[in-house]
């Protein structure tokens, strides 16, 4: 188990270290100086002022010594500065990341209480008319691009029934908390939910369908368990080790957000932030946001491997080494 865990961490080190050069060196290449940028917005900036902001921010080497010059910092405990927000990186990630976390979490949480008992349904009623409608709402829901689910859904519940806001963030009055910012939640999280119970429901109902036809499942039926409980507990349990697999996958979508998402619906998370941060070459923004989200799919994948573990008593961490 502690070789297992250590030889993991080793390759999410170099996973990360591979990334971080990569991705500062291709936000390097591109093209366009934050420096004229500023300059271009303010006329009262000088050549003079140039040069010294360019020393400033370390503009004045090349993008190889300004990588060794930020992974130093780093590695002291110095995430950077943002240039695009005028603040430390920190102070810039945090309220985007916790604005994420809620809205990836709570479209994640009902897409999987939806699509679970769906693909569980389709699966022990496999070519019923219950199957052939499920199987073809997923169809649909997979087919529907994010931008123009999110269109519709404006237009009838924002413009046309006028229940719920179109987009943007209320700003939670003192002491109200996130409950102000509840009504501003519910497009976005049923956009994000829809598509993924689609996929969520496929997952499991194909997983279902190998599982129920197994010799232990009738093995279990010959005990007289209880349909419900052969189904849910026992057959279930099972099915469940490749949804694990996406579930992994996703875990790092949690952290980087969902920009199509996010700019329909005026949702500042991280999502946004990245794409905003790499289009004005924020260097140090763009380089911890991807970072931290490659290290949560990293997270994701060890974390499914345990669950593989947790699942199917008979996978050995020995084994997989």
């Amino acid at each position: 188990m502690i070789g297992f865990l250590v030889g993991r961490l080793v390759q999410a080190l170099l996973v990360l270290a591979v990334m971080s050069m990569l991705i500062y060196g291709l936000i390097g290449l591109m093209p366009g100086d934050p420096i004229d940028l500023m300059i271009s917005s303010n006329p009262k900036l000088t050549a003079a002022d140039a040069v010294h902001l360019r020393q400033l921010y370390g503009l004045d080497v090349p993008v190889g010594q300004r990588y060794l010059n930020w992974l130093y910092a780093l590695a002291h405990g110095d995430p950077g500065y943002s240039r695009l927000y005028h603040q430390p990186v920190a102070e810039v990630l945090l309220p985007r990341l916790g604005n994420t976390l809620v809205l990836m979490t709570a479209a994640l949480a009902l897409a999987l209480a939806i699509a679970v008992p769906a693909g569980v349904l389709a699966a022990r009623h496999a070519g019923s008319t219950l199957d052939r409608a499920i199987t073809l709402g997923c169809f649909a829901g997979i087919s529907l691009p994010p931008f123009w689910l999110a269109l519709l859904l404006m237009l009838v519940f924002a413009v046309g029934l006028g229940w719920l806001p179109a987009g943007g963030m209320a700003s939670p009055a003192a002491g109200a908390g996130w409950t102000d910012r509840l009504p501003c939640l519910v497009l976005p999280v049923a956009t994000l939910a829809l598509a993924g119970i689609a996929g969520y429901t496929r997952y499991v109902r194909a997983a279902m369908i190998e599982v129920l036809p197994l010799d232990y499942i009738r093995t279990a039926r010959a005990k007289g368990l209880s349909d419900f409980r052969v189904v849910w507990r026992h057959a279930l349990r099972n099915a469940l080790v490749p949804v694990l697999t996406m579930l992994g996958l996703e875990f790092g979508a949690l952290f980087s957000g969902a920009l199509v998402t996010e700019t329909m619906f005026s949702w500042q998370g991280m999502g946004k932030l990245i794409y905003d941060s790499i289009m004005g070459n924020d260097y140090n923004v763009a380089l911890i946001a991807l970072l931290l989200a490659t290290a949560m799919v990293q997270l994701g994948n060890l974390l499914a491997d345990l669950g593989y573990a947790a699942l199917d008593p008979r996978l050995r961490f020995e084994d997989r080494e």
